[in-house]
Order: C-alpha cells, then sequence, then structure tokens
C-alpha cells in the first residue's frame, strides 16, 4: 500500500505533527507500507527523495498551489493521502484526493480555527465555549474550510477522545472518527533527581523546590499566572523556583527529559489541551503532575489518583495543589507509580498497529 503523508511541518521543524511524520515514515516501511513526505519548508541536503517541500518562502496563496499540484503529482501514484492538518495541508490535499479519487484521512489534532482566532482574531473564549458562537469573516472562512475537510474525509484520526467529542460538534459521523493516541517515546534516564540537576550544571541550590512547565509560549499557556503563583509561594517556600522551558528557553529534547527529571513538580495551567504531549512525558519520566481539568487533560490525569486537577488561572487553586505535592500531603509516590504504568501503554507499536488498521 502506498501512503502518501501531506503535513505542514517535518523536521527540523518542531511540533507533534512534524514529530509523527517522521515516525510513520521511518515506521510504516518496516510494515510493508512505501510512503512519501510533501511538507511546507526549505529542502535540505540530507532530505531523501522520499521527502518533496514546499518552500515558504513563496508568497501566500502561491505556495499552497503549489503544495496541491505536488499532492496532485505525487498522489497519483499513491492509494492513500493522509493529512495531518484541516487547513494549511488538509485543504490542498483533499482537492487533490478528490480529483483523483483517491482515500482520504486526515488526522486533527485541535481546533485551528480557534487557535487561529484567539491568536489573530481577536476570539477571547476557550474551544468549549467557541464551539457555539459566531465571529467574524476571517474566523468563519476558517471555520467553514476546517469542517468542509472534515465533512469530506473518508476517515479522521484524533488523539483523544475530547476531540472527538469537538470534531463531531461539527456536524460529522461519529463511525467515521477514530481515536488513536499518540505514542510516547522516553529515553531511559537512569539518574536521581540529584544526579541530573548536576549533570544539567544547575545554577541554583541542589535542594531547591523546582517546578517545571513546558509549552509554546502563546496566550492559553497560562506562563503569566503561573509565574504570579510562583512569587506567591515564595513568601512559603523561599527555595521555590520555576523553569519554563519554551518560553523562558528551548532546550534540546535530551536536555527536556534531564530536567523533568531534576523537577519536583511538573505544572501545565493550560486552557486547551487535545491531548497534551508534555503531561505524558512528565507522567513517564516520574513527575507528578498537576494540572488543569480542560480538554483531554482529565483523560491523563485523574485528579487524587495519579495527579491533581484544577481550573483553568485558579491562582488560589494552583498554589494549594502545589503546596500538596511539595510537601507530601498527598500520595506523591503512588501518582508517580500509577502515572507510570498509565503511559506504558503508549507505545509506538500500538499507535502503529491502530493507525495500520485504519489504513486496510
Amino acid at each position: 500500500m502506498r501512503i502518501l503523508i501531506a503535513t505542514g511541518i517535518f523536521p527540523p521543524d518542531i511540533g507533534g505533527p512534524a514529530t509523527y511524520s517522521k515516525l510513520l515514515l521511518e515506521e510504516l516501511p518496516k510494515r510493508g507500507f512505501a510512503v512519501k513526505i510533501i511538507s511546507y519548508g526549505e529542502s535540505a541536503a540530507n532530505d531523501s527523495i522520499k521527502i518533496v517541500k514546499v518552500s515558504r518562502k513563496i508568497p501566500w496563496g502561491l505556495r499552497h498551489l503549489d503544495y496541491f499540484w505536488k499532492v496532485y503529482c505525487f498522489g497519483r501514484e499513491s492509494d492513500i493521502i493522509f493529512a495531518q492538518d484541516a487547513v494549511s495541508a488538509g485543504l490542498p490535499a483533499l482537492l487533490a484526493a478528490k480529483i483523483l479519487r483517491k482515500k482520504f484521512i486526515l488526522k486533527v489534532v485541535g481546533d485551528y480555527a480557534w487557535e487561529q482566532g484567539f491568536l489573530r482574531f481577536g476570539v477571547k473564549d476557550l474551544p468549549d465555549d467557541f464551539q457555539n458562537k459566531k465571529y467574524g469573516f476571517s474566523v468563519g472562512l476558517l471555520r467553514f474550510i476546517q469542517r468542509k475537510v472534515c465533512k469530506n474525509a473518508d476517515y479522521i484520526i484524533t488523539p483523544s477522545f475530547y476531540l472527538k467529542k469537538i470534531v463531531s460538534g461539527w456536524n460529522i459521523e461519529e463511525n467515521k472518527i477514530k481515536v488513536i493516541y499518540n505514542a510516547v517515546d522516553i529515553p531511559e534516564i537512569n539518574l536521581s533527581k540529584e544526579e541530573a540537576r548536576k549533570k544539567l550544571i544547575y545554577s541554583g541550590n541542589i535542594n531547591d523546590k523546582i517546578i517545571i512547565s513546558i509549552g509554546r509560549d502563546v496566550p492559553w499557556k497560562g506562563f503569566t499566572e503561573l509565574g504570579a503563583v510562583r512569587d506567591e509561594l515564595k513568601k512559603e517556600i523561599p527555595d521555590i523556583k520555576l523553569i519554563i522551558i519554551g518560553k523562558d528557553k528551548i532546550l534540546p529534547r535530551e536536555a527536556i527529559f534531564l530536567s523533568l527529571r531534576a523537577a519536583d513538580i511538573f505544572v501545565l495551567n493550560t486552557g486547551y489541551e487535545g491531548l497534551s504531549h508534555q503531561i505524558l512525558e512528565a507522567m513517564a519520566v516520574g513527575v507528578p503532575v498537576v494540572t488543569t481539568n480542560v480538554g483531554g487533560n482529565p483523560e491523563l490525569i485523574k485528579d487524587g489518583r495519579n495527579g491533581l486537577l484544577v481550573r483553568y488561572n485558579d491562582k488560589e487553586g494552583l498554589k494549594n495543589a502545589i503546596k500538596k505535592v511539595l510537601f507530601n500531603e498527598v500520595d506523591v509516590a503512588g501518582f508517580v507509580k500509577k502515572s507510570r504504568d498509565f503511559v506504558g501503554s503508549f507505545t509506538e507499536e500500538k499507535m502503529i498497529s491502530e493507525l495500520i488498521g485504519v489504513l486496510k
């Protein structure tokens, strides 16, 4: 079976669709599939003949036309066209698939119309409230495209039941939406918390209480409010530190896992998550988690069982939850063990096998 993967980003770009597409390029051929990738980005000397890139230097509109043309050309030799988003890659991929009469599968990892509306067009509502309201022309157009592409997909994959519920709310048949959780690939870290801090050359005191948070620097991640909570906690815990990876600093992947191992607690004060890879990674490394009861988070964290859930931007709730973990007022060791056991099922083999079931 020949699969053409249409993605907006691909390594060296950073992000879920890039990592996922690279994994499929490496793993599906081992199972008898022929795979080719089309992505936006600049071609590199080490790009293989299986990777086709459309330059971002081409003006907007023309580069989407070029993307469509490349999907059309390579799609003629493919059995399935598999798009990794519903707009920038999904729309041109769908048009090519329709003309070529090829099967079209779509992966939806978030509400693109909401995200762009929040970042660019003045939307203030979080995703759940966004679904039932009307906005201006730009948001309406993105919403129309997104839903039209989903409507015309033969199959849709989401990484959480929360996102399946969102997509089905766009008047999409539930029976063509399949939930396949993403895999978590964690390098083996046989270091204690103190050893990890020494390996990172941590500049503070080795006994500091370290809070870590990871995420893109976007408004709904709540980093500013988390910083205010840290300032409040300093009055009671003078040696508390907050490290935000992605906002205050960018680290390579290995250093991120070392930073997680060095932390006392992982906190994600987010207003939206489809399914957080950062939470999964923290759970796998063995860091107790405090996060918000939004999006796909409750699918990962069961409040009081393997972590703590609070309301988004609830500073008092965040402060109390962090103190409970740092002062061992909850079963921290139990949280860590249950989290690691739970994440053990998020394997590449399981994810790839479930995807192959859809492809076949």
